[in-house]
């Protein structure tokens, strides 16, 4: 008799954006799934709790054995959760991340922000040690181990899905990747909303450092290699686009380096000094 798939609870936590929360249901209604074995639940944060506190309400409210996250402006792949599925092959230590692409090609700050994950994922998991990092938008984690680790910190307003990895590393679970678990991720962004993004992702790294074991200098010193290193791995990008795409792409990615310092630096003058 054949193994029943996993029960799969797909967790969409939302706030004020209906026809992107739209979109998302109707890719999630085209899955390539067994209808009967994953459920869709849609949070609504329009008390501005934040994401963390949002994906938290959705799990606890989860029936499946494997949580799968995403967010309303993202339009996952019709074979998303099987290929999550077959990655996860019912570990209970392992959480798979998918691949995220841009679903809005002709909005440039989009573009910029999908190449700032670009980035990051090929610094963080690309070195031939294992993935330490996957975004919310597009992570599938096993239910009892999400409860065991506390689910997502909810002291985080951006950056809670870089602490969640690193303490799910920290408990000795691994993370993997899942290329097939494919997910347009379509931010309906300007050049202001891209820089508050970017100032709130940089106060969100400075909470995230506060909150490692040791001091915030040694703990920053994994942020500075990261910073170092952007030019060698920027450069492919920029090779690839006309003189004015990359004039546009340079601009743009100086410009989240800007307003990330910014926010790290708001950050680490405003918050009290008790905060962990």
């Amino acid at each position: 008799m054949p193994v029943p798939d996993p029960f799969v609870s797909v967790i969409v936590p939302t706030r004020d954006r209906p026809a992107q929360l739209a979109a998302c249901l109707e890719t999630l209604d085209r899955m390539d799934y067994p209808r009967e074995r994953f459920e869709v639940i849609v949070v609504d944060d329009a008390g501005g709790e934040g994401p963390a506190a949002a994906r938290n309400r959705g799990a606890a409210r989860a029936r499946g054995d494997l949580l799968a996250f995403t967010d309303d402006d993202c339009r996952p792949g019709r074979g998303w959760l099987r290929a999550l599925v077959d990655a996860w092959a019912g570990d209970p230590e392992l959480a798979i991340g998918g691949r995220t692409a841009n679903g809005l090609p002709r909005n440039a700050f989009a573009a910029a922000s999908q190449t700032v994950v670009d980035l990051v994922y090929a610094h963080y998991n690309g070195n031939g040690r294992g993935p330490r990092f996957f975004a919310s938008n597009n992570l599938a984690v096993p239910a009892r181990g999400f409860a065991a680790i506390g689910g997502f910190d909810e002291r985080f307003r951006a950056a809670e899905d870089r602490d969640f990895c690193a303490r799910w590393l920290a408990s000795g679970r691994r993370l993997a990747s899942a290329r097939r678990a494919f997910v347009e991720h379509a931010p309906g962004l300007t050049l202001a909303g891209y820089c508050r993004r970017h100032f709130a992702y940089g106060r969100g790294a400075y909470r995230y450092h506060r909150a490692r074991p040791g001091s915030v200098a040694r703990s920053v010193r994994s942020e500075l290699r990261f910073h170092r290193a952007l030019p060698s791995l920027v450069r492919p990008e920029l090779a690839r686009l006309d003189g004015r795409g990359a004039a546009s792409l340079a601009g743009l990615l100086a410009a989240w380096q800007a307003a990330n310092a910014l926010g790290f630096a708001w950050e680490a003058l405003t918050a009290p000094k008790s905060r962990s």
